[in-house]
Formats: C-alpha cells, sequence, structure tokens
C-alpha cells in the first residue's frame, strides 16, 4: 500500500475529474431545446417535458432515491448499532408495491390536469387554499434535511481528501447550486446513467474485494459482533429492536415516494405503464443497498476506530484500496449525493412557484432562485440541526412529508372528508410529531409505556395515526359539500 501522502494524492486527482466531469455533464444539457413549439420551458427545466421513457426514468427514480443516504448513512448507522441499521432494507422491499399501484393513478391525474406538485393534486381534490399551502409546505421543509444530507456526503469525502474546516462544504454547496441552476432535471436524468455505473463499480469491488483482505464475510461478522459498543447491538437483531425496526421501515415506506424529488421522478415519466414497469425493475437497487449497508461491519473487522460514523466509508475505502481508486469510490459517493440532491431542489422549487408564491409566475428563473432558496436553507440545516447520525436528518423529513399521505393518497380514495378536516389532521400530525422529534434530541423514535413494557416507535408513524384519527374526528364536524 502506497504512503498516506500518496495515496491522497491519487484520490484527490481521481475524485476531481469524476466529480468536475459529472458537474460539466449535467451543465452542459441543452434542455431548452424543447421538443415542439407548443412545449412549456418551465416544465421542461422542472419536469424535463414528461417525455422521460422506462430506462431514463429507472436511472432517474433510482438516482433521487438511492442518495447519500444509502453511502454514507446507512453504512454509518450499521456500524454504530449493528442490524438494526438494516431497517433500510424492508422499506425498500414494502414500497414498490406501493408505487406500482398508487403512482400511476397520481400520474394520470397530473398528466390530465397539467398539475406538476402534490400540493397541486390536493388542490385538485379538495379545493381548499389552506390545505394546497399545507402540503407545500410539508414538502419544503421535509426536503431541506433530505439535502442537508447530501451536502454532508459530499462534505464527508471532500474532508477524507485532506481538507478541513468550512471549504468542504462550501464546496459541495457551490456544485450543487451550479449544477442545477443551469442543468435543470435533464441534468440529473442524464448524469443518474454515471452515477449508477460508478456506484455499482465501487460497491461490487468493495464486497468482493474488502472481505477477502479481512478474512472473509466470517470474519467480518465475528469482528462486527464484538466490536459494536452498545448492546443491545450487534450482527443480529436483539428483541428490544423488533417494533423500532418494523415501524421505521413501514413509515419510511410510505413516505418514500410522497418527497417533492421522488413524486418529481414519477412526474416526468412518459406514461403510467413505464411507472409500473419501473416498480418492477427497481427492487434491483435493493440488492445494491443491501451490500451497501455491510460496509459497516467491514468496518469494524478493518479496525475503523472513529467517533463520527459518517467518516466509516471513506475511512474504509482509505485503508484497504490503492489511492487512486478510493478517490474513484469517492467521486461515485459525491456523485450519489449531487444527482438526487439537484432533483430534491428541483422539485421543491416548482412547490414555490406553483403552490406558496403563485405570483412569482413559474418561469425558469423564478424556479432557479428559488432551487438556490431551498439549497441555502439545507445549508443551515447542516449548520444548526444537531443530529446524533446523518440518517436522523432523513427520517426527521420522512416525518414531515408523512404528514401529506391522508391528503395526497387516500384523498384518491372514494370517501367524503372535507379539505378543512385534513387541514386540522395535518396540523396535529406535523405539530405532535415535531414536538415528540425535538423532545428526543431528533431520535426518529418514541419510546412508549404500555403497563410495565414499554418499546419504541417510529415518530412518524405515531403522527401519521395521530393525524388519521383527528381526520375522522374533525370530519364529522366538517362535513364535504363539494
Amino acid at each position: 500500500m502506497s504512503t498516506m501522502a500518496g495515496t491522497s494524492l491519487a484520490a484527490r486527482g481521481v475524485f476531481v475529474l469524476f466529480f468536475a466531469l459529472t458537474i460539466l455533464l449535467g451543465s452542459t444539457v441543452r434542455w431548452w431545446r424543447r421538443r415542439d413549439a407548443h412545449a412549456n420551458a418551465s416544465e421542461e427545466w422542472s419536469l424535463g417535458g414528461r417525455g422521460f421513457g422506462t430506462w431514463v426514468t429507472w436511472f432517474l427514480v433510482g438516482g433521487d432515491f438511492y442518495t447519500a443516504y444509502t453511502v454514507i448513512a446507512v453504512p454509518a448507522l450499521v456500524y454504530a448499532t449493528g442490524a438494526f441499521g438494516f431497517f433500510a432494507l424492508p422499506y425498500t422491499i414494502i414500497v414498490y408495491p406501493f408505487v406500482f399501484l398508487v403512482m400511476p393513478l397520481l400520474w394520470q391525474i397530473a398528466r390530465d390536469r397539467g398539475l406538476a406538485t402534490a400540493a397541486d393534486i390536493v388542490r385538485a381534490r379538495f379545493n381548499s387554499r389552506p390545505l394546497e399551502l399545507a402540503i407545500a409546505i410539508s414538502g419544503l421543509v421535509a426536503v431541506m434535511p433530505y439535502i442537508a444530507l447530501q451536502l454532508i456526503g459530499i462534505r464527508t469525502v471532500i474532508e477524507s481528501l485532506g481538507l478541513s474546516g468550512e471549504i468542504p462544504l462550501l464546496i459541495a454547496f457551490v456544485s450543487l447550486a451550479f449544477y442545477t441552476w443551469v442543468g435543470g432535471l435533464h441534468a440529473p436524468a442524464l448524469t443518474a446513467f454515471l452515477k449508477d455505473i460508478m456506484i455499482y463499480i465501487a460497491v461490487i469491488a468493495a464486497v468482493t474485494v474488502i472481505p477477502t483482505h479481512l478474512g472473509g464475510y466470517g470474519a467480518m461478522f465475528h469482528a462486527a459482533q464484538s466490536a459494536v459498543a452498545e448492546p443491545p447491538a450487534g450482527h443480529a437483531l436483539q428483541s428490544a429492536q423488533v417494533i423500532p425496526y418494523a415501524t421505521l421501515a413501514l413509515s419510511s415506506a410510505l413516505a418514500a415516494f410522497l418527497y417533492p424529488h421522488t413524486l418529481t421522478g414519477v412526474l416526468a415519466a412518459q406514461s403510467a405503464d413505464t411507472i409500473r414497469r419501473n416498480a418492477v425493475m427497481l427492487p434491483a437497487y435493493t440488492l445494491l443497498l443491501g451490500l451497501i449497508a455491510m460496509l459497516g461491519l467491514m468496518a469494524h473487522a478493518a479496525g475503523i476506530n472513529t467517533t463520527h460514523p459518517s467518516s466509516v466509508v471513506p475511512l474504509l475505502f482509505l485503508s484497504i484500496f490503492p489511492g487512486w481508486f478510493a478517490g474513484f469510490c469517492f467521486a461515485a459517493v459525491a456523485v450519489g449525493a449531487l444527482v438526487p440532491a439537484a432533483v430534491m431542489a428541483i422539485g421543491a422549487a416548482s412547490l414555490v412557484t406553483r403552490n406558496v408564491l403563485p405570483s412569482l409566475g413559474g418561469g425558469v428563473r423564478a424556479s432557479q432562485i428559488s432551487a438556490l432558496g431551498i439549497k441555502l436553507g439545507a445549508l443551515a440545516c447542516v449548520l444548526w440541526l444537531n443530529a446524533q447520525f446523518a440518517i436522523d436528518l432523513q427520517l426527521l423529513g420522512g416525518l414531515w412529508i408523512l404528514q401529506t399521505f391522508p391528503a395526497l393518497v387516500l384523498g384518491l380514495l372514494r370517501w367524503r372528508v372535507s379539505g378543512t378536516a385534513m387541514l386540522i389532521g395535518w396540523i396535529a400530525g406535523m405539530a405532535g410529531g415535531t414536538a415528540l422529534c425535538f423532545a428526543d434530541s431528533l431520535k426518529p423514535t418514541h419510546v412508549m409505556a404500555l403497563g410495565d413494557h414499554s418499546f419504541a416507535v417510529s415518530t412518524g408513524l405515531l403522527a401519521l395515526v395521530l393525524n388519521i384519527v383527528v381526520v375522522a374526528v374533525a370530519n364529522i364536524f366538517t362535513p364535504d359539500r363539494s
């Protein structure tokens, strides 16, 4: 193995090459070449003209669903807590039947009526401006900590290359801002191909080379079992972890495709059948996620010892791989954060220009400025939200976006419920869930007592149950008169 100085130099060179290439490709996309004279420039920037076919949609949806959350945050949680960190695996299994059944319906409604956001769909269903604003605000506040997680992912790999202070965070922010401003949705749609290829190469190399280097998977699991510090953590799920594991998986699955970025990827599809085909094909990413999560266990076997779990994967790559390949893996992680963060900002910008401040006119420039404002909000989340794990930022956003589930998804059902009842339920869920989450120091689960027994439950799921119960009660007193 080369010296650390040589490793850092080689890693920096390869990282800069691939990261800069991605930004260059995305920034030179000629999205303004519209398909026909009737195409809308703003829709081209924010939804790609609603013309993405099966393969582009597969890479785009996979690209904005599997993010720095996947490559940095999940292995970090596995490193610190053991098997509990694998809750992300069953939730990606649960979510695809949901996508197959629900998302084509939302796509058809949006396509037929020229709608582009969740708030648009809710307004069309309930004819309620306050509820439209509530859904839009949910999307905005939920996506900011999620973008913050992507910025943390880019910052982490840049710090691992030897830069310190606030410079890595500044580089991450400026790169994301430029990439999104110029390219619109076509930028991540194009570079998602490159991102996925890089991630697959890095992960396949990691799960074959690293265990071989460390003495095999048996040695890896043994080292992980003895190294995870806090019982009942380990590579086997303990009884006390079953309820929080299951409820976090369920709440994450229900929230996953309500975010502005995942919904944007769906609404940009060419047809409802495109979405159904992708729901069948996307589980291929679940296999990748399981392999990535095991990097947290491999770090123990490799002797990685750090008090900052988010740095586990970069430290593992530096300790095992030659410098040039470590730099390639770092670039894969950074691009894996850049692509979804751009889609997140674009989806959130549509909420601003179409639902929160429609007076802006909905043009491309208004969307670009709105997306920049969203990224500044995400930067504030990085600086001021003191989450123990990076994944807690994503789960905090999940709590908030989950409160749109009754109005957006249950609103598809043929039941008579008023927009006022939905709004009251939303307020209850948002207020109650947020209060619990911050009282628990941003932990995604809340401990409940039942007699002599106590157990932790997903805070987002508790807030959703409260939301739905309040909607049912409020609907008795505010019946739908439409």
